[in-house]
């Protein structure tokens, strides 16, 4: 970790210091300096993640679990100390309950496959909210085909949150589990997890939680949380792309069956069967990929070194700053943030333009932003839309960056609207 980003300044965050670390800030694009405004998309990284990265690369790259020579143990142990990273960062009770995989949509998968595949009947009720992203929807639809539950939606109030009283009338009984987004990727609110979880505990039911959008911008602890599940993916968080953790209760990856199968996720094998690894191994089948979880624990490494308390209160100020710099602009429709806590996550469109016609232009002054229906079109489509532009900031972000993204909107109204 470089002495810049351990340095905190004595409102608790230095952004120059922080920004310092991204090599890819110093980037321009069509002649102007890179504003990068797509972190719900993917985030940069800080050059000690890729240092990280280059480093088992070019001094101890070998297979994890395989060898007994001073690569392969090296290797081993640098991927297993990024697992209790990982642990450690969320507050995990071990280190052993925490699988990496792919991407939050893995592990998503990897829940209702393996879980839900061998706990779930027909008439058994799974209840997700509207603003799910798709990885948290498609699943349980393929389940609901395949098995005959009954999958239910929490609505959205027209403020952009949660319909608390809908939820307490769709968890019944009948509910084995409940999968919720911690933050909204397109509405930016922070839902309201001690409702959901009391309501879900009440008959019975597992608490999963997609913290994909959430983990990256506020202290996470699996524990206070009361959680069952939580997912999440690295690259939202600083690391490497191919790169993602499920944290699962003990008790519950014990019983849950393997998802892939294969390499390393075996204890033995015969002509008659096969016997299954240790936990997390059980679930981590074949070839790891070790560089990208070195990666991913450099990641932690780099947040933990600010304080993720930090990064939240410096990110509530820009998210303040930013959404009254938009209220006052009349000529764009803004969705949410209207009640309840929410991330620095805005979704707009300019009135008259289409937002990739508005993110095109955007490119042009080198803002990055991104258009689309951000893999959530049950929410857009109950919000009265296909598409939307979408400003998200992360820590590197700045206020001045904010004033070039409004002073770029109002250029993009004057080409676009007539």
């Amino acid at each position: 970790m470089t002495e810049s980003a351990l340095r905190v300044a004595p409102n608790g965050f230095d952004v120059e210091a922080v920004r310092r670390d991204f090599p890819i800030l110093e980037r321009r694009v069509h002649d102007h300096p890179l504003i990068y405004m797509d972190n719900a998309a993917t985030t940069q990284r800080p050059r000690q993640v890729v240092d990280a990265m280059v480093s088992y690369f070019t001094e101890y790259n070998a297979n994890i679990h395989r060898a007994i020579h001073t690569l392969g143990y090296e290797a081993t142990v640098a991927y297993e100390d990024a697992h209790k990273k990982v642990a450690r960062f969320i507050n995990a009770k071990s280190w052993r309950e925490i699988v990496f995989v792919r991407n939050a949509t893995e592990a998503l998968n990897l829940v209702a496959m393996s879980w839900g595949q061998a706990n779930l009947r027909a008439g058994d009720e799974v209840v997700v909210s509207l603003m799910e992203h798709h990885s948290d929807i498609v699943p349980w639809q393929m389940l609901r085909d395949r098995l005959g539950i009954v999958l239910k939606f929490i609505p959205v109030t027209p403020q952009g949150t949660l319909d608390l009283e809908a939820a307490r009338r769709l968890i019944t009984t009948r509910t084995r589990l409940v999968g919720l987004v911690h933050a909204s990727n397109v509405l930016g609110v922070i839902n309201p997890v001690e409702e959901i979880r009391a309501m879900a505990k009440e008959v019975g039911a597992l608490l999963l939680l997609d913290g994909a959008q959430s983990i990256p911008h506020l202290p996470v602890d699996v524990q206070a949380l009361g959680c069952d599940f939580f997912v999440a993916s690295g690259h939202k968080m600083l690391g490497p792309t191919g790169i993602g953790f499920l944290y699962g209760r003990k008790a519950l990856l014990q019983e849950m069956p393997p998802f892939l199968t294969g390499g390393d996720m075996i204890a033995t094998v015969t002509t008659e069967g096969a016997t299954w690894n240790e936990l997390p191994w059980k679930f981590e089948a074949g070839t790891s990929a070790i560089a990208e979880g070195i990666g991913l624990g450099a990641a932690v490494d780099y947040l933990s070194s600010i304080g993720m308390g930090n990064v939240y209160q410096y990110e509530k100020e820009l998210e303040h700053y930013t959404l009254e710099r938009l209220n006052n602009c009349p000529w764009l429709t803004l969705y949410g943030h209207l009640a309840g806590d929410h991330l620095a996550v805005f979704s707009f469109n300019v009135e008259g333009a289409h937002p990739h016609d508005a993110a095109n232009l955007l490119d042009r002054f080198a803002i990055a932003v991104r258009s689309g229906h951000h893999c959530a079109q049950p929410l857009m489509t109950h919000l009265g839309m296909d598409n939307t532009l979408r400003a998200s900031l992360y820590l590197y972000n700045t206020r001045a960056e904010v004033e070039v993204l409004l002073g770029a909107l109002q250029e993009v109204r004057k080409l676009l609207v007539r």
